[in-house]
């Protein structure tokens, strides 16, 4: 059997034995909370484990990185969606630690698609029409400083609504232990004053 003939096998399994009732809840978050996360499949299971978190309790948002790179961009869209349509109150961004966007080269991304079929014709075309590959495809630096980019952009975003709080950790993926990067409440707090 091929993965998609697991997978398909598995779910009709898992459907007529009902094995999706413990599962069951609705589409509003009831920590009243939206994350956004890194894909790394080291999380799948361990962030809402470290987190205390239950299927139902959290809106999830997952990409490489787990970052934040525009302000009218899809995840910044999905945090407003959350927020006003969905009942989320406050918004927390999770780094890791060990993230493969940590120094991600785009000259060797570019490579790999080549090495897999994507033509220089194709890469060249998008380039001269305008769309920084290199640029799209740059990882980052440092996490400490992506989660406090990513939160800064979504604290200073003209649509969310004012006295939202926004934190930042870092979490271990191995551990899931959680370094708090900044405090939204603090920050919420310190701009009153």
């Amino acid at each position: 059997m091929n993965k998609l003939e697991q997978i398909v096998a598995f779910n009709k399994s898992f459907v007529e034995n009902k094995d999706y009732e413990p599962y069951l809840t609705d589409r509003y978050p009831d920590k009243r909370m939206v994350i956004v996360t890194c894909m790394d499949t080291r999380l799948t299971e361990l962030l809402p484990k470290a987190l205390n978190l239950k299927n139902g309790d959290a809106k999830i948002i997952k990409n490489a990185g787990g970052i934040v790179t525009q302000p009218f961009g899809n995840i910044m869209r999905s945090i407003l969606v959350a927020v006003y349509e969905l009942g989320a109150e406050e918004v927390i961004v999770i780094g890791h630690y060990e993230c493969g966007m940590t120094g991600l080269n785009p000259e060797i991304v570019i490579d790999h698609m080549k090495e897999n079929g994507i033509k220089d014709d194709t890469i060249d075309t998008l380039m001269h029409s305008g769309i920084n590959l290199k640029r799209w495809l740059t990882g980052f630096d440092s996490v400490q400083e992506s989660v406090e980019n990513s939160v800064n952009i979504i604290r200073n975003h003209p649509l969310l609504p004012p006295g939202t709080a926004v934190h930042g950790f870092i979490i271990d993926p191995k551990t899931g232990g959680l370094d708090l990067r900044t405090d939204g409440y603090k920050h919420l707090k310190a701009k009153q004053s």
